[in-house]
């Protein structure tokens, strides 16, 4: 029998329970009647709480430091090459996509403009056309007809710039249909040929050509906006770089005040990690930036300026030439109730718009060889001008051969159409220096951020690894 001592207190149940008897777990007390039990505590506030009694100790505090250095350093380079990534993608379409689809556009339009000058000039040379005219109209309408099929094949399918290749597609045999209709009367003297190649003229200037000026505005919006997406500044990936770099100091400069300790190896391998992509970030992007803002101030405004000249240029002749086959049956009214040719006045704005872009062209050139053609090309439209002046001074007075003879060069005169091949010839030459300007800077801002998606992830890691290490030297002191 077990007695209490005086003053003592009641035995446990270990020491009451003989030898060998298991002894029954202790139970909670009962809750009082009319009080709500305690809320049962979560996986994730125990997990805190352990978590903030490990923080108490310092190496607790270490684990979390070297978690959030590497998460810092990981989370940058991760940026990094995700931002990257997607501006030297879009670098890379500004070269070989959408500045080559911008040029295809404008070539389309150039060969069908140029197809329909062939063709008034071959009808204007009476029933058998010279041979150089009907091969030159043969080239631009294959030209055309090839351009299309390049363009189809760099357009997404039911985006706006396809419905227009397919409407081009469409017009193009009614177009040639039309054409073969004026040659076969024409040959034969007949009056009617000449309302088949102004049905022509109208199908080209109203529909067709309209259709590859759309062309042309589309892929041109697609290269400003490659442009956009390649050139901004990677603002997030360089406040996370800078934000990594200050951890990894701020961590040195705690060890040091608490060791006496000037360098941690993983810790110095980690900063300089950060440090050499987050530079290499900001020289190869602004490398980069600066090469892509060159190839479009100093090249593709001179290209938009010079295919507008271009296509002004053509449009001109063939207003010039169709102003003799129409022989003032296409009037129109202006303003101050004067009558006027409808054609020769078309020819007049289309002067206009030419000379304005050569004045721009001349303008945003940025060296002598390109700018000595584009003045080159204003000389000879200066001369065209008179020439045409000539012409129709002849064809109001009467003379329809004189007039002929000045425009399609049937006579000792030289004709306009001299005048417009050597505008044409310059033009193109001018193109052809800004496109070589053009693939060199875009091509220099694109291979200045070759390589930098990858070598940024490489770096984070290589970073992170160090900053652990760094951490994990320190935490083996205390083992």
């Amino acid at each position: 029998m077990t007695h209490l001592r005086q003053g003592g207190t009641p035995p446990s149940a270990t020491q009451i329970a003989p030898p060998g008897a298991t002894v029954p777990a202790a139970r909670p007390a009962p809750v009082p009647a009319g009080l709500p039990a305690p809320p049962r505590r979560t996986a994730f506030a125990e997990g805190a709480d352990r978590l903030r009694v490990a923080a108490a100790t310092e190496p607790g505090r270490l684990r979390v430091i070297g978690a959030v250095l590497a998460l810092l350093v990981v989370a940058f380079g991760a940026v990094t090459a995700w931002q990257t990534a997607g501006r030297t993608a879009a670098a890379d379409d500004v070269l070989h996509r959408s500045q080559p689809l911008s040029a295809g556009a404008a070539d389309i339009y150039r060969s069908l403009a140029d197809a329909n000058t062939a063709a008034s000039s071959g009808f204007l040379s009476g029933g058998q056309e010279p041979a150089a005219t009907t091969e030159r109209y043969e080239n631009d309408i294959r030209a055309a007809a090839a351009g299309l099929v390049a363009a189809a094949a760099g357009t997404e399918s039911g985006s706006p710039a396809a419905k227009t290749i397919a409407t081009l597609n469409k017009l193009l045999p009614e177009y040639k249909g039309l054409i073969e209709r004026a040659r076969a009367n024409n040959r034969q003297g007949f009056p009617v040929g000449g309302a088949y190649l102004r049905a022509a003229d109208e199908l080209m200037q109203q529909r067709m050509l309209p259709a590859a000026q759309d062309l042309y505005t589309e892929e041109n919006q697609r290269l400003r906006s490659d442009y956009a997406d390649a050139t901004p500044y990677p603002w997030f990936a360089l406040a996370l770089g800078v934000l990594a770099l200050a951890a990894l100091g701020w961590a040195q400069r705690r060890q040091y005040r608490r060791t006496n300790r000037v360098f941690n190896r993983g810790l110095v391998a980690a900063t300089a990690c950060t440090a050499v992509a987050l530079l290499w970030l900001a020289v190869g992007h602004s490398v980069a930036r600066a090469g892509l803002n060159s190839s479009y101030d100093g090249a593709v405004r001179s290209l938009n300026a010079l295919q507008d000249a271009r296509i002004a240029s053509l449009n001109a002749r063939g207003n010039e030439n169709l102003t003799l086959v129409s022989r003032g049956a296409e009037t129109r009214q202006l303003p101050d109730g004067t009558v006027e040719d409808a054609y020769d006045y078309a020819f007049q704005q289309d002067m206009k718009t030419l000379s304005e872009g050569l004045t721009r062209a001349r303008a945003l050139a940025d060296d002598s060889a390109g700018e000595e053609p584009v003045k080159a090309a204003a000389d000879r439209t200066t001369e065209w001008q008179q020439r045409h002046k000539q012409a129709r001074t002849a064809d109001d007075n009467g003379d329809y051969q004189a007039a002929l003879d000045k425009i399609i060069g049937t006579g000792k005169d030289k004709p306009t159409g001299e005048s417009f091949d050597a505008v044409d010839a310059h033009l193109a030459k001018a193109l052809t220096h800004e496109e070589s300007q053009f693939r060199q800077a875009a091509g220099d801002g694109r291979d200045a951020l070759s390589g930098l998606p990858l070598g940024a992830a490489v770096l984070a890691v290589l970073g992170a690894s160090g900053a652990v290490l760094g951490i994990g030297r320190r935490l083996s002191e205390y083992r």
